[in-house]
């Protein structure tokens, strides 16, 4: 019988050629060491790196994901009763140290630390606050939405019925008068808005005032746009009426990866704490979690500028790229209000083609779905999804997006060799090898 692998066969098939000829398990060691240097040189030092989930760590931050407080075990909830284990008074510490950043970061009375990814933390809401059968709205992934709302995602698992919140395919924007009358017909439990391609703050208090009259609550998944949120450049949701606000620990907050959750009604903390252990999280990686105390703490001092600048940034790449015949979703809008940008790159190929050949010049980006596609195009999406986040943590400014432009220009419009564009990207890149925002370096250079 032949084995099914979901993996790519002829990569696994290389991966176990290596380890067939290498010289016995610590030559297989050697093997991994040397894949993972290879990424470090080539992904970590001379590639413009625009994945907009991706955020490169301080070297603080870094240094705590390898520290010796990752190999404890840590249980349950803080506290000497706690714990199933004894010894754990130096982790509670770390771990209460946590929970109060997150506080201050988000300006709200409770947080939670210890998911594993972001994607928990719609589990746990999910868990927490609604059952098998129930109904929720959530937004459609060629509008932006993620699959963790959706039915291949945890609101899958939990035998969810889930409906879509309505969106204008021209604006990008939900079309409230078309959601008022769905939550009205549908009268969802909750509406979770999750968004994968988010270029603009969402209608939160409307959304809320709507389906307020049946007791519907609202979650706000922030797993992009948390950073932003902490550092006051976007929208607050939990101001705005949302119930829960959920997140990444990296993507724009610039920590490790991982998850948060956030809320301010007490009468919420038993079900998601309950929720979040002893069911989905037990032992967490307490290295982790000093990791993202530091970040949070990173975000207290710097978060304001650096998330500012990033959304300047992706304006201004949104703009040179448009100008130099890229079309960019939202042009009438001004591109982006995050750190997102979105190009139509149908006309080139399509979103895989595209960012494949891109990569060939060094130049990191993703396929996404936008409005067209439909759910059978996911392979083939016409977009191509970009971020600002790492750049502009290497120092850069909205001029050097113009350079950046222009680099995807001369690969896409221009049909130039990708070798000779990677030597270009590299000549830029080799220079900027630190990252600031951060207090090891402190702000960019002037």
């Amino acid at each position: 019988m032949n084995q099914f692998e979901i993996h790519d066969p002829a990569i696994l098939a290389n991966a176990r050629s290596i380890l067939d000829s290498a010289a016995g398990p610590a030559g297989m060691a050697q093997e991994v060491l040397n894949a993972v240097s290879r990424n470090e040189e080539w992904r970590g030092k001379r590639c413009i790196n625009l994945l907009a989930p991706e955020a490169p760590t301080s070297p603080t931050v870094r240094r705590l994901l390898a520290a010796e407080i990752g190999t404890r075990a840590a249980e349950g909830h803080i506290g000497r009763v706690n714990r199933w284990f004894a010894g754990t008074q130096y982790i509670d510490e770390v771990e209460s140290l946590c929970v109060e950043l997150l506080k201050k970061a988000f300006r709200c009375n409770y947080a939670d630390h210890r998911l594993m990814g972001s994607m928990l933390g719609n589990l746990t809401v999910y868990h927490a606050l609604v059952k098998p059968g129930e109904r929720i709205m959530t937004a459609s992934q060629p509008f932006g939405g993620h699959s963790s709302n959706r039915p291949d995602g945890p609101a899958g698992t939990r035998g969810l019925e889930i409906y879509d919140i309505p969106y204008d395919p021209a604006t990008l924007e939900v079309n409230l008068d078309q959601f008022a009358e769905e939550a009205l017909r549908i009268r969802p439990k909750l509406v979770v808005m999750g968004m994968s391609m988010t270029l603009f703050p969402l209608p939160v208090r409307e959304m809320v005032d709507i389906i307020a009259p049946w007791g519907g609550k609202f979650v706000f998944d922030g797993a992009h746009q948390a950073g932003l949120i902490a550092g006051g450049q976007f929208q607050d949701p939990l101001r705005e009426g949302a119930v829960i606000l959920t997140g990444s620990a990296g993507k724009t907050f610039s920590g490790p990866q991982s998850g948060m959750i956030m809320w301010n009604d007490p009468d919420l903390t038993e079900p998601l704490t309950e929720a979040i252990f002893p069911v989905l999280v037990a032992t967490h990686q307490v290295n982790r979690v000093a990791a993202l105390a530091v970040a949070a703490a990173e975000m207290l001092e710097y978060g304001n500028v650096y998330m500012a600048q990033i959304v300047k940034n992706s304006k201004a790449l949104g703009k040179a790229l448009e100008q130099r015949g890229i079309p960019v979703l939202a042009a009438e809008r001004g591109y982006s209000e995050t750190h997102q940008v979105i190009a139509n790159v149908r006309q080139f190929g399509g979103g895989l083609d595209v960012a494949h050949k891109l990569a060939e010049a060094n130049l990191i980006t993703n396929k996404n779905l936008i409005p067209g596609d439909t759910p059978a195009d996911w392979d083939r999406p016409s977009g191509l999804r970009m971020g600002t986040i790492e750049v502009t943590r290497l120092g850069l400014m909205e001029a050097d997006m113009e350079t950046i432009a222009e680099f995807i220009k001369r690969v896409l419009i221009d049909g130039e060799d990708t070798q000779s564009v990677q030597k270009d990207v590299e000549a830029f890149r080799l220079p900027l090898q630190d990252f600031y925002y951060n207090f090891d370096n402190g702000w960019p250079p002037k």
